[in-house]
């Protein structure tokens, strides 16, 4: 038997012409090895002559989609939050000139007309007592009134259900509630009572968070077991307002939203002095609103992780207290002679954020 040959998977099966198979062989492996070379230098640019494909280019990505900020993966290596990364924290308006000249001008005013720092030592059994006894026989309005603080034990739904805010508070007047995120369906259910209906509207909401396990502020600490990955530690300022307030109308009650509605935990400041409200929510409201007649209540005790300190323009009630000075009669001679209202400058006009003026279109 003769031997059978295999030809090449390439080649044509002939009898004749061998050598012409053979250099038509030849031919076609160095062109396949062009063919490669020049497809492997631009894969993109180069296809197989006898195929009939689509072209495909290179879409070019900027570098930001290579090089992301893993806050996720960093956390799982280094064990840092992400939120530890926030580099502002100490000075928000840091690179901006124009709102630190406007946040310095806001506070020499606000120390120019504010009255001095009152106290009333009052117990959580007679807070509701003291708050009827002012409106009913003192005839005391503030224009700003804040309850509660970064403590879940200072909101006590019945003492809260109880006292007559919408009569202590001027209209139009501001409320500004504390609650943790566990405690907002009870602000809600609180907010829609039969006592309170209707006369508070909530407006906005501020949110403050703590940083780090260790921070004194946040809520449930000790309930938190260690192997817990998620936790909800923020805290929720709800401002309500009462009356009809516009910015366009009222600016010598409101002035322009200088600050951000959501605060992170400054560490240096907090480890030095743990407020049961942080300076910085203070900082908020008398930035946000030109009443000079402010009120803090704090329906329970504050305990020992936290201090109270009395703060000029203030008067915080609560049964831990320190300095009982508060004499509303003397209060009012202090209102009267610093002015319910903080004056503003033509500078702070000048420099306050304002919405862009609306293009009128003619038809």
């Amino acid at each position: 038997m003769s031997k059978v040959e295999v030809a090449h998977p390439t080649e044509k099966r002939t009898t004749t012409n061998s050598n012409s198979n053979k250099v038509s062989i030849l031919l076609r492996n160095k062109f396949k090895q062009k063919y490669l070379a020049m497809n492997s230098a631009f894969p993109n640019h180069y296809s197989h002559p006898s195929k009939k494909s689509k072209q495909k280019f290179i879409v070019n990505k900027s570098s930001k989609d290579y090089f992301k900020n893993d806050h996720t993966n960093q956390f799982i290596h280094t064990g840092k939050r992400p939120i530890e990364n926030i580099r502002n924290i100490e000075n928000p308006v840091s690179g901006y000139p124009k709102l630190q000249r406007l946040l310095s001008l806001k506070q020499d005013q606000i120390n120019k007309y504010r009255s001095k720092p009152f106290g009333a030592r009052v117990p959580t059994e007679k807070m509701v007592e003291t708050i009827d006894r002012w409106v009913s026989k003192q005839k005391l309005t503030f224009d700003v009134i804040m309850i509660g603080g970064l403590s879940e034990n200072q909101f006590i739904y019945p003492l809260l259900l109880n006292l007559q805010l919408d009569k202590l508070c001027s209209k139009p007047g501001f409320l500004f509630f504390w609650a943790s995120t566990q405690q907002v369906q009870q602000l809600t259910r609180l907010l829609e009572s039969s006592s309170w209906g209707g006369k508070f509207r909530r407006s906005e909401e501020l949110v403050f968070l703590p940083v780090g396990r260790d921070s004194k502020y946040i809520p449930d600490k000790n309930d938190i077991p260690e192997e817990s990955l998620l936790q909800q530690k923020q805290w929720h300022c709800w401002m309500c307002i009462t009356g009809t307030v516009r910015r366009s109308t009222d600016s010598h009650l409101i002035h322009c939203n200088v600050n951000t509605d959501i605060i992170v935990e400054n560490t240096l400041m907090t480890s030095s002095c743990n407020n049961i409200v942080p300076i910085s929510m203070y900082e908020l409201v008398e930035n946000f609103s030109s009443s000079t007649r402010r009120l803090h209540i704090l329906p329970a005790s504050v305990g020992l992780e936290h201090s109270l300190k009395l703060r000029p323009g203030w008067v915080i009630v609560g049964p831990d207290v320190l300095v009982d000075n508060f004499d509303p009669s003397v209060y009012k001679q202090e209102i009267s002679s610093v002015g319910s209202n903080v004056p503003s400058t033509d500078e702070i006009d000048l420099l306050r954020p304002k919405s862009p003026n609306r293009r009128l279109s003619y038809c």
